[in-house]
């Protein structure tokens, strides 16, 4: 019983977590006004680009109108086999070809670019994917914020499902939701960093050149923040400005993003967790605690799984020998997660999952469960381009 109880107790930590967030995300607030200025500084923007010239046109030219005049558009066609080169070029961007097919991966495509800033840099340097969107004062207000903070600054990044949206797409986008706006906003709300997302990045030059760009890690966004993070430099939250992008047209490239996700996070566990929480008790760091907390809450369709596993287990071992301390936990488990997503879609939710479709997500468990067992037989190991291309 002992050791079921502390399994149990712990399932509950990254609940606790995501409900914690969830309701500090809710508060009402009120946010401060712009005065409309410019910060001063210089900005790079940076779009990685592996055979993206089929969708990077719309990205240029959302980011060529906010670029002043000493601000710099570079676009790294890495290991192309297509004209993504020539279509940024004939857009006003400076082009760097990178051709190491060893080495391929965003990491590696945003440490050539930095080393090739690294004579003449500029002040702060923002990531961009090759396939997202823009608001028309998206880089105005990422440099005011790291300005600011000095500090790496993550921007709200979305996505959304390809039209017309499937059961299973909303539901994603949902939980999309709930991971880069609903908790982060929490987050932001009791004054802590948050992870980086992988786009809408921006960094003051002097914590970007020395950063370890240089990963294949297949969540190398995610490595980041956290390494930057406990080098002392961890990302703030500005929800105000956003980027969006759409998830994989058809369904298996959807599942090849989904495994991608899941594998490198749940990587990111087993390896950062660990020294999040020492670097925290050693030297007193709240941010690293939350941090290492925030990591611990797997993607929402696993700890689902968790929380619903770990009731049917205690109530099992309930009925066998009357014990029922374990039961009481796993409940009290799932109902705290049904409250968190209940608020969280109650707030956040509603507009891309109407009610009457939040029970679709049952039918997903089996799905998910696929996943699993291929993450178990091993899975993607390098950068992938994601297909965005609505099939024929």
């Amino acid at each position: 019983m002992v050791f079921l109880t502390l399994i149990i107790g712990l399932a509950l930590i990254p609940t606790l977590t995501l409900f914690v967030e969830v309701l500090a995300a809710i508060v009402p607030r009120h946010e401060p006004a712009s005065d409309g200025g410019v910060a001063p500084g210089t900005v790079a923007v940076v779009i990685p680009a592996h055979n993206e010239s089929a969708g990077i046109i719309p990205t240029l030219r959302d980011i060529v109108p906010q670029l002043r005049e000493h601000d710099r558009l570079i676009v790294v066609a890495d290991n192309c086999n297509d004209d993504t080169a020539a279509v940024a070029a004939a857009q006003g961007a400076q082009v760097l070809v990178r051709s190491e097919p060893d080495k391929r991966g965003k990491g590696y495509a945003m440490a050539w670019a930095v080393g090739h800033m690294a004579d003449n840099p500029p002040d702060f340097v923002l990531f961009v994917d090759a396939d997202c969107r823009l608001q028309s004062d998206f880089v105005t207000g990422a440099l005011n914020h790291s300005s600011q903070h000095a500090r790496p600054v993550q921007a709200l990044y979305l996505m959304t499902g390809p039209e017309p949206p499937r059961d299973n797409q909303r539901v994603a986008e949902f939980a999309w939701r709930l991971k880069n706006w609903v908790r982060p906003l929490g987050l932001t709300f009791l004054r802590r960093p948050v992870q980086l997302m992988g786009t809408g990045m921006m960094f003051p030059w002097s914590v970007i050149k020395s950063a370890p760009l240089a990963s294949g890690n297949i969540v190398e966004d995610l490595k980041l923040g956290l390494d930057l993070a406990i080098s002392g430099s961890p990302a703030y939250f500005l929800p105000s400005v956003r980027v969006t992008s759409e998830f994989a047209a058809t369904e298996s490239g959807a599942e090849t993003q989904r495994q991608r996700w899941v594998q490198g996070h749940l990587a990111m566990i087993a390896s950062y967790v660990p020294r999040l929480l020492a670097a925290a008790l050693v030297n007193g760091n709240v941010d690293l605690l939350a941090l290492a907390l925030d990591l611990l809450v797997p993607p929402l369709s696993l700890l689902v799984m968790i929380a619903g596993g770990a009731l049917l287990v205690a109530a099992a071992f309930a009925l066998l020998t009357g014990e029922l301390l374990p039961a009481a936990l796993a409940f009290l488990n799932l109902v705290l997660l049904a409250v968190s997503i209940v608020l969280a879609w109650s707030r956040f939710g509603r507009d891309v999952l109407p009610g009457r479709q939040i029970l679709s997500a049952i039918g997903q468990v089996p799905q998910r469960l696929r996943l699993l067992r291929r993450l178990a037989r091993g899975g993607a190991s390098e950068w992938v381009r994601t297909d965005r291309q609505k099939p024929e």
